[in-house]
């Protein structure tokens, strides 16, 4: 109440103070006479005209703010908030609320010093046009409005200053009012930059929720790849194990060590999609010895893996899938069995596992469902994206090559997840 009170008078004074100057200087400087009555009356109505628009002001100020002080009620103001981004952010922030501010014109930005400047017209919704006025009051009129914010950085964070004023001096602003127009943009801004900040984060906090829920789903999708083994082989094998204890127990022996080898080595990997390839050897040897035992002299196996590619980081059941993918279609069905090759090579930052085999081939009678050599496929991308490929192409003389081109940059102690 102080403070509006106050300010009244301080108007109505400071438009006293003008008359009286102008009463010295004309009549006791120029015609040395006394001032005529009708000059005094005038005097007294532009005070009172001064002090009802000091009153409009307050009571607009008290609409936008809903609290008048003398900071609020004056015509230049002030704001500096504190944005948790780093300064390039907070400039690109600062420099799109100010851009598209109503009645901006003539912004400059430089991005070097972190500073915005721009020229903000009087909206004429709710005021008069100063350009419409007679050029003998034209300067009475607040007129246009300016703003001038600053980036300061602090490391992570940063502090931007919001400076709203008239484009004119500061000493006139004790005769002449804005209509708290620069107490509207500097609350305005601050909204601005407050609703782009939050709508920043509202962002960060979708791409960070779509990010794990795409994980999630990588890994759900890894798992179930993973738990797509052939449950045949474990039913065939351990009821030839059933048979063989019948008739050559050291055979039968021999195919449950296999097997439990086997199991081994597969069973803990569906938390873990990763393996080495010198494992997946282990596991994949396991496997083809129960075979040999099931087919006999129908099946030859030969292995060249140097040992110094035994480390690379290879997704897990991978190479076993090609190698049943390869018994499966290709030696079982034909009569005469056959030979399957597991070849590993380096080439460059490359490393490529082949699975090759002498059988059928591609035709129709061979041909599976394909899920295997599909789940190959996605399980490549998911793991490694565009970094890793995978091949088949008809073998010499008959049969089928397979080959998986990981990065040798996965090696054991260096991959992180």
């Amino acid at each position: 109440m102080f403070a509006s009170f106050f300010f009244i008078l301080r108007t109505g004074a400071a438009w006293g103070l003008i008359w009286l100057l102008v009463m010295l200087f004309l009549f006791v400087g120029v015609v040395k006479r006394d001032p005529p009555d009708v000059f005094q009356i005038l005097t007294f109505i532009s005070i009172g005209i001064a002090m009802v628009v000091a009153m409009s002001h307050i009571r607009r100020v008290r609409l936008l703010d809903q609290k008048v002080s003398l900071e609020t009620l004056s015509n230049r103001h002030r704001r500096v908030l504190d944005l948790p981004l780093n300064a390039n952010e907070a400039f690109e922030l600062l420099e799109a609320s100010i851009r598209d501010f109503p009645e901006v014109d003539q912004l400059e930005s430089a991005s070097d010093s972190l500073q915005v400047r721009a020229k903000a017209r009087r909206s004429k919704l709710y005021y008069p046009d100063a350009q419409n006025l007679h050029p003998a009051l034209r300067w009475l009129s607040s007129g246009d409005n300016q703003i001038y914010a600053t980036v300061t950085p602090n490391g992570d964070t940063s502090t931007i200053s919001l400076i709203c004023e008239p484009a004119r001096p500061a000493w006139t602003d004790m005769f002449i009012l804005d209509h708290a127009s620069n107490l509207d943009n500097v609350l305005a801004l601050t909204r601005a930059l407050t609703r782009r900040l939050g709508d920043l984060r509202n962002q960060e906090r979708e791409t960070v929720k779509q990010s794990l829920t795409e994980k999630e789903l990588s890994v759900a999708k890894l798992n179930l790849l993973h738990a797509q083994v052939e449950p045949h082989f474990l039913y065939n094998s351990l009821a030839s194990a059933q048979l063989l204890t019948r008739s050559d127990p050291a055979k039968a022996d021999e195919m449950l060590g296999n097997l439990i080898t086997y199991l081994r080595h597969s069973l803990p990997k569906t938390e873990d999609a990763i393996s080495s390839l010198g494992e997946e050897l282990e596991r994949t040897k396991a496997y083809l010895d129960i075979m040999k035992i099931r087919m006999g002299s129908r099946l030859n196996v030969q292995f060249e893996v140097p040992d110094y590619l035994k480390n690379i980081l290879v997704p897990s059941m991978m190479l076993q899938t090609l190698v049943e993918n390869a018994i499966k279609h290709g030696i079982e069905p034909k009569s005469g069995g056959g030979t399957i090759w597991v070849i590993a090579r380096a080439h460059e930052n490359m490393v490529a596992i082949t699975v090759a085999d002498d059988g059928r081939g591609f035709n129709a009678e061979s041909a599976g469902t394909g899920i295997g050599l599909r789940n190959v496929r996605e399980r490549l991308a998911l793991a490694y994206g565009s970094n890793a490929h995978f091949s088949i192409v008809a073998n010499f003389p008959s049969g089928v090559a397979a080959t998986i081109s990981l990065p040798t940059s996965f090696l054991r102690g260096e991959h992180h997840d």
